[in-house]
């Protein structure tokens, strides 16, 4: 596959997958061994891992949308910024609901094999989004 398919893919993981939440598409666009690189804490291998942290974000973040800012491809290999956005409805990372709206910035590094994603590493604003829901007070002279 292209560096540009692999892009394409990509794009088409955060819109099928990511906002609009549909995981049946899992198998057309992740390998059944595919590797997080990063995991969130308790995620477990391979695409149903992957799965199963999605279920519970989407839980947490109902409304969930990402939309992509900036890409580069070469290779086998993606490199994008993402924001996303969602109201905080469910409890997430043990922080109760809060009903809050986030938005979020997150930075992909995701490797393709044979047109589907291999592995994935994902740098997220998390003390942003930590500060946003409540659970961490916001910097010292911040506005917030």
């Amino acid at each position: 596959m292209s560096a540009e398919e692999n892009k394409a893919t990509d794009y088409r993981f955060v819109a099928e997958v990511l906002t609009a939440h549909n995981l049946e598409v899992l198998p057309e666009l992740v390998h059944e061994d595919f590797v997080e690189l990063n995991p969130v804490p308790g995620q477990g291998p391979g695409r149903e891992g992957l799965r199963d942290f999605l279920k519970v974000f989407f839980e947490a973040f109902p409304d969930l949308a990402w939309t992509p800012q900036d890409a580069v491809a070469e290779g086998d290999k993606v490199a994008a910024w993402w924001t996303w956005e969602g109201t905080h409805q469910g409890e997430f990372f043990g922080v109760p609901p809060s009903g809050r709206r986030v938005k979020v910035e997150a930075w992909t590094f995701d490797y393709f094999r044979d047109g589907k994603m291999a592995q994935s590493r994902i740098l997220m604003d998390t003390m942003g989004l930590m500060q946003q829901l409540g659970a961490v007070p916001p910097a010292v002279g911040s506005s917030d």
